[in-house]
């Protein structure tokens, strides 16, 4: 079985800033985050805490079976930390649960309480304060209040990242720490889903975005134009519809996966064979421990990074990335399709699929399954077996050869330059012409298939010799 990188064709980051959600001819309140509560955002959505609707209810006193739906979270996080739980008659003096903020903070103690961590003993308002889920003491905590939806929130997601930074738990993805002089720059391996329970992150990668001035990613996640352009990729613009490009067969099982999705039998006319290939590819990879609201690496790091303040940047544009796909083959496309296709149709049928469908259903998930537990382990030698990077280098394939063999020195060049000559607030500086000229240099070098080792060599040269030209004013 051949593997490909999957795409995201579809990015959504959660920014601070509210949604419109109001239907059409219908006003609606917008309630907006408060600014204290931001740094609480991308993990709370993350972990389920948050939904697509929180701008309609987040200043609103929080009601029981929302409540009750936080403390479930907090229990299920808190489970997968494998603590042993503390003996029967340890967990203390019942205590009361409401909607008032003391009523609130009893009830995640109340998870918590089931565990031996340091400090439970101490009741409710000490081992909380302790943690720094409240601020205060005493009246100041105004545990009599009627609690909101965002100071609910809060806390619960303030509760479970103390218990996981105090017991070293979180994914801890690959990340790896390059140090030029003054300049620091952190690189963070990404899987483009959301499974296996990622979140929360491990302290030292959020450590590692809080000591960041720039974040740059493969893509902008929040240009609009660039993702319209991409839209506009994805669809034919010929007068052609998919049924014109892949055969009757093919088409068929593609109306069934529309079917399976609540869509029109054509609800997919318009699209590509390698933009529907993406989808399906990431459809069927989720399992029962994909997020609720499937919050992908990338995206909750765009999220945490906009709401921190941070300068966004990227080393690709979306046409030079979708323009890789839209590039393919039509026979690859097609091929492409069948094959992400068939591990969606094994995924959603079960035993009711072919066996050649449950067998490469079972493979992906395996596969995936395998790749998050050595991202979240930081464990990049577990990674390299499971991914078969150096089978994907060799191989003939058009996909891997576009992303990997001819992309890849482009990408290392770009990740050398921002060491070197990093970002500024300020904006560009005098050596971005050369960094643009290094990078174009080596595109090219790749889409004439020159050697990726020389390229790199050249790129590291290169920006060496950069750094000595003297500024022209």
């Amino acid at each position: 079985m051949k593997k490909r990188l999957l795409a995201l064709t579809l990015v959504l980051g959660l920014l601070a800033s509210p949604a419109a959600l109001a239907a059409e001819g219908e006003e609606t309140r917008i309630q907006e985050i408060s600014p204290w509560a931001y740094d609480t955002v991308a993990d709370s959505y993350a972990m389920g805490l948050l939904d697509d609707f929180y701008s309609t209810y987040l200043l609103d006193p929080v009601t029981d079976e929302q409540l009750e739906h936080m403390t479930g979270i907090v229990a299920d996080k808190l489970a997968l930390l494998g603590l042993p739980a503390r003996a029967a008659g340890e967990s203390g003096t019942p205590v009361v649960i409401d909607t008032t903020r003391g009523g609130v903070l009893n009830a995640l103690y109340q998870e918590a309480a089931a565990y031996a961590f340091s400090g439970v003993e101490e009741g409710p308002v000490p081992f909380l304060s302790g943690l720094g889920v409240v601020k205060g003491t005493g009246a100041d905590l105004a545990l009599e209040r009627t609690c909101t939806y965002q100071e609910a929130m809060v806390m619960a997601d303030r509760l479970i990242l103390a218990l996981y930074d105090a017991n070293g738990a979180g994914s801890k993805g690959l990340l790896w720490k390059a140090v030029n002089g003054d300049n620091t720059l952190y690189l963070l391996g990404t899987i483009h889903m959301d499974r296996s329970n990622v979140y929360p992150l491990h302290k030292s990668v959020r450590d590692a975005l809080d000591a960041s001035q720039v974040v740059s990613f493969e893509l902008d996640l929040n240009d609009q134009e660039g993702m319209a352009l991409l839209a506009q990729l994805q669809v034919y613009s010929d007068g052609t519809t998919l049924a014109d490009h892949i055969s009757p067969e093919l088409y068929a099982r593609v109306q069934a996966a529309a079917e399976s999705l609540g869509m029109e039998p054509n609800g997919f006319d318009a699209y590509k064979p390698w933009a529907l290939a993406s989808t399906f590819g990431v459809l069927s990879l989720q399992d029962d421990t994909t997020g609720t609201n499937a919050m992908a690496i990338d995206m909750y790091i765009n999220a945490y990074a906009v709401n921190a303040g941070k300068t966004i940047d990227s080393v690709e544009t979306y046409a030079f990335q979708g323009g890789i796909f839209d590039s393919l083959s039509a026979e690859y496309q097609e091929a492409y399709l069948d094959a992400s296709l068939a591990g969606y149709e094994g995924m959603i049928n079960g035993e009711a699929a072919s066996e050649e469908a449950q067998a490469l259903a079972q493979a992906q998930q395996e596969q995936i399954a395998a790749m998050f537990d050595a991202w979240k382990d930081r464990d990049p030698n577990a990674l390299a077996e499971v991914y078969g990077k150096e089978a994907i280098l060799n191989s003939d394939d058009e996909l891997n050869s576009k992303l990997f063999t001819e992309r890849d020195p482009g990408m290392i060049a770009a990740a050398a330059l921002l060491l070197i000559f990093p970002k500024t607030d300020e904006g560009a500086s005098f050596i971005d012409g050369w960094s643009w000229l290094l990078f174009g240099i080596c595109f090219a070098g790749s889409v004439r298939k020159l050697n990726p080792i020389l390229l790199i060599l050249f790129s590291a040269v290169a920006g060496i010799a950069i750094y000595y030209v003297p500024t022209v004013v």
